[in-house]
């Protein structure tokens, strides 16, 4: 597996490289995966793409429903979220009720018995306590990092810790306008690598656009009453990334 902050990495021919970051290197058509999945890193100058520098891109973090001294129902949860967690069986197709939103540049899947139910502001929450809830959250909490409100969602859906803040850091040396310009992709398929109440491992098969298949996973964490990305020791939002060429192993949205 490859690591998506590994220095100087280049991906399979098929996917050129296209933006050069010191210490690391995306491909074009990751790049476009990127904004939907929220990995951000340091720019090399004079390419344009850095308008800001660390601690001033995007709006300053607001309120939500994780707040601290916020109000709880019994159980941890947030006042006004409740969800039906007796399925705790891993998924073998695609939610009947699944629904697709738009989100920014990206379309992203939501389920009436999954989550999110809740949206408070920027943040989308309350899923169920359940494998399918994990997958609603991991398919969508990252991808609105790449919009204004970017701060929120980390400080409300995100694990707090040291690898929070390098990821927080890391995203502030990307202007929100940069980003905003190189949407592409979507979501194909997913699978659940591993799941208990309190954690989940996520994969996520997408589509480029120019139509090559790559996977990645994505670690999950019940805190504070809800489903929030656990990001890796680097600050990433992916514990890897790799050209995936079928689709045996996941199963597939029907979009």
């Amino acid at each position: 597996m490859t690591s998506m902050f590994q220095r100087r990495q280049e991906y399979d021919t098929e996917v050129p490289a296209f933006w050069k970051q010191r210490g690391w290197v995306l491909s074009a058509a990751f790049f476009a995966v990127v904004l939907i999945m929220s990995i951000v890193a340091f720019l090399v100058g004079g390419d344009g793409a850095s308008g800001t520098t660390g601690g001033q891109s995007g709006a300053q973090a607001t309120t939500g429903p994780f707040t601290a001294g916020g109000g709880e129902q019994p159980g941890g949860r947030p006042a006004g979220c409740r969800t039906d967690d007796s399925d705790d069986a891993t998924p073998k197709s695609a939610p009947e009720d699944v629904r697709w939103e738009p989100l920014g540049a990206a379309k992203v899947p939501a389920s009436p018995s999954a989550g999110p139910l809740r949206k408070d502001g920027p943040v989308r929450w309350c899923f169920a306590r359940t494998p399918l809830g994990a997958v609603m959250a991991a398919h969508l909490i990252p991808v609105q990092m790449s919009g204004d409100d970017w701060r929120t969602i980390t400080e409300q859906q995100v694990v707090p810790g040291t690898a929070r803040d390098i990821f927080s850091t890391r995203r502030g040396t990307v202007s929100d306008s940069y980003a905003k310009t190189r949407a592409g992709g979507s979501f194909s398929g997913f699978s659940v690598a591993s799941y208990s109440p309190d954690s989940a491992k996520v994969r996520l098969l997408i589509k480029g656009q120019q139509g090559g298949l790559m996977e990645t996973t994505v670690s999950m964490r019940w805190t504070d009453g809800d489903w929030k990305v656990e990001p890796g020791s680097d600050g990433s939002l992916y514990s890897s990334v790799t050209s995936a060429t079928a689709a045996s192993g996941f199963i597939m949205w029907r979009v």
